[in-house]
């Protein structure tokens, strides 16, 4: 049995004191040599440079279309012209719509139709002397009826269709008929054209 003051026990002891301090200080620098370890690498990067395009009808033109009358007879019609050009960066659908009022109750709007064209086939230089282009709309004026198109979202029968930087010239024709009774002397109305357009991308 060996002595509490043995030399071999002592001796013993001081080698696994000496392991354990050799061992604690071995594993941190095994672990340090792992950390920075070189390692091949490599990265590549690319940017993008995102614009959103433009809907944008001319206003100028649209606003020149003009057919305000003073003096309206049965049997008369009003003529005029107006282009519709895209000045946005994409192409886009639009639809056109009326509205108009009834001041003093004697119901002009009803009594007066529209026709609305595409620009002349037969002399397409002199916009709408002829009017003999492709019938967009043909009926009474009303409140709110005449219109080609539609203002929605979405393709619609009768919507037209523009690319970016190009126009069309329509043709509008009121017409007063012939057999309007005396009850619309003095009448009178106005009528707003509005004209709605939306991008066709990513719209069907």
């Amino acid at each position: 049995m060996d002595q509490p003051n043995d030399p071999r026990r002592r001796r013993r002891r001081r080698r696994i004191l000496a392991f354990l301090v050799f061992a604690t200080l071995l594993i941190p620098s095994i672990g340090t040599t792992v950390l920075t370890i070189a390692l091949f690498t490599d990265q590549e990067s690319a940017a993008s440079a995102f614009t959103t395009g433009t809907i944008v009808l001319d206003d100028v033109k649209i606003d020149a279309l003009t057919m305000t009358t003073t003096a309206l007879m049965p049997g008369d019609t009003v003529t005029d012209d107006v282009v519709v050009e895209n000045d946005g960066t994409a192409e886009l659908r639009y639809a056109m719509t009326t509205s108009s009022t009834n001041p003093d109750s004697k119901a002009l709007r009803d009594a007066l139709s529209l026709t609305v064209k595409t620009i002349d086939v037969t002399s397409p230089g002199t916009p709408c002397n002829d009017f003999d282009g492709t019938t967009l709309y043909n009926g009474a004026l009303g409140a709110s009826t005449a219109a080609f198109g539609d203002p929605t979202a979405g393709a619609d029968t009768g919507d037209r269709v523009l690319g970016a930087g190009l126009n069309e010239t329509l043709c509008f024709r009121v017409s007063l008929p012939s057999a309007t009774g005396n009850g619309a002397q003095g009448a009178t109305t106005t009528t707003t054209f509005t004209f709605d357009a939306e991008q066709t991308s990513s719209n069907p």
